[in-house]
C-alpha cells in the first residue's frame, strides 16, 4: 500500500501495477548511510542487484572499504580471496536489509544479486563450483546467484537450481537463448522436487538486457539513413523484450510448468535488466514505461530510478499483446538486411567481454587497497 504520509509517484504506480522494482546498484557506503533503507521506505525498492562493474566502482571510491581491506591485508588474504570476502559482505549485509521484504513478499522479492567470476563464463563446471561457494559465503535465503545465460552455462543454472541454490541467469540477448534458460530453470527444478527439496523458497529471475539492444542496432539504422530506417530508431531493445515476456507467458501456460507450480514452484520472473538510457535523444524512463507488466521484475541504476520517480510515464500494462507488434519491428529490420538472431550473439560476447574486464579492474583495485594498506601498517610498526 502507497505511504499517505507522502504524494504518490509514479513509483507506486509501477509497483502498483505490478513490476517489482529492484536497485541496479550497491555500495558499503549505500549500506553504511543507509540509503538503500531509505530507497526501500520511500521509492518502493524491493531488490538489489550488482555486478562487477558496480564493485569495481564501489571499491574505487572512498574509504568505506579501507578497514576491511586493512585487515584482510594483516591476514594475509590474497587478491582473490579477499574479492569474494569483500563482495559476499556487502551482498550478506543488503540481503539483511532486505530480510523484511523477503518475509513480506513470501520468499519472492527482497533479493540480492552476487555474480559468479565472469572469466568462468565458458566454464560450466567451474561456473557451478563457484556458484556453491558463493551461495554458502553468504549464506542468506535471500541471496541470489548470478550466472550468465551462456550456451556454457546452462547446465550450471541447472545445476544450482536442483541444489537449491537461487539465480538470477544474466546476461540474456536472444529470444532463442531465453528458451533454453526457461528450460534449465524448469530442468533444476524437477531434480530438486525429486531429491526433496521444497521448491517455495527456490527463487530465479531471467535477467533480459534492454538497452545495449538499441545502442547495438540504431547506429546501424543510422548508417541505412532511410525513411523505414529511421522508424525503426529506438524500437528493437523494446520489441525484443515484449517478444521475451510473450515466450514467458507461454511456457507458464504448458502443463510442465503448471505440475511444478502446483507442487509449490515460484515462476521465473523476466527481469529487465540494462534500463538506463543510452542515447540522450530517448525519455530517460523509456525502458522502464513500455514494459510495464504484472510479474516482472525492472532493476534500475539510482538515476533511472529518481527519473522515474520524478517523471515517470507510467499508464499500465504496455506489453501484454503487443506481441505481434514487436514481431513486425523484428521483421522490418531483418527486410534492412539487420539481424536480430547476429546483433544478439555479439551482444553476449560483448557482455561477457565488458565483465571481465570490470572483473580485472576489481581485482586491481583490490590488489592496491592490500598493498596500500600493508605498507601503512609497515610504516606504522617501524615508527613504534
Amino acid at each position: 500500500m502507497t505511504d499517505t504520509a507522502r504524494a504518490t509517484t509514479p513509483l507506486d504506480t509501477l509497483s502498483d501495477a505490478g513490476v517489482a522494482v529492484w536497485l541496479d546498484d550497491l555500495s558499503r557506503e549505500r549500506l553504511r548511510t543507509g540509503n538503500l533503507a531509505d530507497l526501500i521506505r520511500d521509492h518502493r525498492v524491493v531488490g538489489v542487484t550488482t555486478n562487477p562493474s558496480i564493485f569495481a566502482s564501489a571499491l574505487s571510491k572512498g574509504s568505506a572499504y579501507d578497514e576491511q581491506l586493512a585487515e584482510l591485508a594483516t591476514a594475509g588474504v590474497d587478491t582473490e580471496a579477499a574479492v569474494l570476502q569483500i563482495t559476499s559482505d556487502d551482498v550478506r549485509e543488503a540481503a539483511d536489509v532486505l530480510k523484511p521484504v523477503y518475509d513480506g513478499s513470501g520468499t519472492v522479492d527482497g533479493r540480492v544479486s552476487l555474480e559468479v567470476d565472469p572469466r568462468l563464463a565458458k566454464d560450466g563446471d567451474a561456473t557451478i563450483a563457484q556458484a556453491r561457494e558463493l551461495w554458502a559465503s553468504i549464506d542468506r535465503p535471500n541471496a541470489f546467484i548470478k550466472i550468465p545465460a551462456t550456451q556454457e552455462g546452462l547446465q550450471a543454472i541447472e545445476d544450482a537450481i536442483a541444489e537449491g541454490i537461487s539465480v538470477n541467469v544474466t546476461l540474456i540477448f536472444s529470444i532463442e537463448r531465453y528458451g533454453k534458460v526457461i528450460d534449465a530453470y524448469m530442468a533444476g527444478l524437477e531434480r530438486a522436487q525429486a531429491a526433496g527439496h521444497d521448491l517455495a523458497p527456490i527463487g530465479s529471475v531471467a535477467s533480459f538486457f534492454v538497452s545495449r539492444v538499441d545502442a547495438a542496432i540504431d547506429p546501424k539504422l543510422d548508417e541505412l539513413g532511410t525513411d523505414e530506417a529511421k522508424g525503426l530508431r529506438g524500437k528493437a531493445a523494446i520489441a525484443n523484450a515484449r517478444l521475451a515476456y510473450a515466450l514467458y507467458e507461454e511456457r507458464t501456460a504448458t502443463e510442465r510448468w503448471q505440475k511444478l507450480a502446483a507442487a509449490g514452484a515460484r515462476p521465473q520472473r523476466p527481469l529487465w535488466a540494462s534500463t538506463g538510457v543510452k542515447d540522450k535523444a530517448y525519455p530517460d524512463t523509456l525502458y522502464v514505461d513500455e514494459l510495464v507488466v504484472a510479474g516482472v521484475v525492472n532493476t534500475m541504476p539510482e538515476a533511472t530510478l529518481l527519473a522515474v520517480a520524478d517523471h515517470g510515464q507510467v499508464r499500465g500494462d504496455t506489453v501484454s499483446g503487443t506481441k505481434a507488434e514487436a514481431e513486425a519491428v523484428i521483421e522490418g529490420l531483418r527486410g534492412l538486411g539487420i539481424d536480430i538472431d547476429d546483433v544478439t550473439e555479439a551482444l553476449e560476447a560483448e557482455g561477457v567481454s565488458k565483465f571481465e574486464a570490470s572483473w580485472t579492474e576489481l581485482l586491481a583495485t583490490v590488489s592496491d587497497g592490500l598493498a596500500r594498506a600493508a605498507g601503512n601498517d609497515s610504516t606504522e610498526e617501524a615508527g613504534q
